[in-house]
């Protein structure tokens, strides 16, 4: 049976591929391509980096990918702690990767429709711009409505973390708040579209810090498992 410790440092793999291939497909990759209200900026930025578009939407797929088998993961971690909250997490984290994974459809046709000279051809140059921006538009706003899932599993983890006694509990406490820092964020950007970007990027910063910090802890000292836990653990 593979040790809590091992299952600990296999999760913080998991969890450090995650926000890698996020923070490029979202942070670099996107940033780099999509401007918005600008269509013909945004299709000659497509056009020029096509390749690194689709490789960044790959990139997104995989964390996707990657973010239902760190939750497994975490779930034969600290499913010994409450069975109900573990399968929640698993249940919101398969929820919000379908929509990542559906989401990345837009992005890989704002390839084929800035590429594609028969979509300038049937609708004129700026209506094909247009279109692109449209669906970088949606892929964007795609990406916020994934983040309520983003702050919903964090949500079980950090009850499980908690309880479970083998993790700090500061930063248990720090998982359940940032949280509900992605669900504010998310609130702002569709509620006060004026300054709702502005406040998800700051009031995310301690769903930033919470994620980072589980990741190190992870990685670095694993878990610590008191004797009764173990035998729980060496039982299940």
């Amino acid at each position: 049976m593979t040790s809590p410790k091992r299952l600990a440092r296999i999760a913080g793999v998991l969890y450090l591929l995650n926000g890698i291939t996020a923070g490029f497909a979202f942070g670099y990759v996107i940033a780099k391509v999509y401007v918005a209200g600008a269509a013909a900026t945004t299709a000659a930025n497509v056009v020029a980096n096509s390749g690194l578009v689709r490789v960044g939407a790959v990139s997104d797929l995989f964390q996707a990918t990657d973010w239902v088998f760190l939750a497994l993961t975490l779930y034969i971690l600290l499913k010994h702690v409450h069975q109900g909250a573990a399968r929640a997490m698993v249940v919101l984290v398969a929820v919000g990767a379908a929509i990542l994974c559906l989401n990345d459809v837009f992005q890989l046709e704002s390839v084929r429709v800035a590429t594609d000279g028969s979509y300038a051809a049937a609708l004129g140059a700026a209506g094909a711009s247009a279109l692109v921006l449209l669906l970088l538009e949606i892929h964007h706003y795609g990406f916020l409505i994934a983040q309520i899932f983003f702050g919903l599993w964090l949500v079980p983890l950090g009850y499980l973390a908690y309880r479970s006694a083998i993790f700090p509990k500061a930063l248990s406490v720090g998982l359940i708040v940032g949280g509900g820092c992605y669900l504010v964020g998310m609130l702002a950007v569709f509620l006060v579209p004026d300054v709702g970007e502005k406040i998800n990027v700051f009031v995310t910063i301690p769903s930033a810090i919470a994620e980072i910090s589980m990741v190190l802890y992870l990685l670095v000292i694993g878990v610590k498992v008191p004797q009764p836990v173990a035998r729980v653990l060496a039982a299940a």
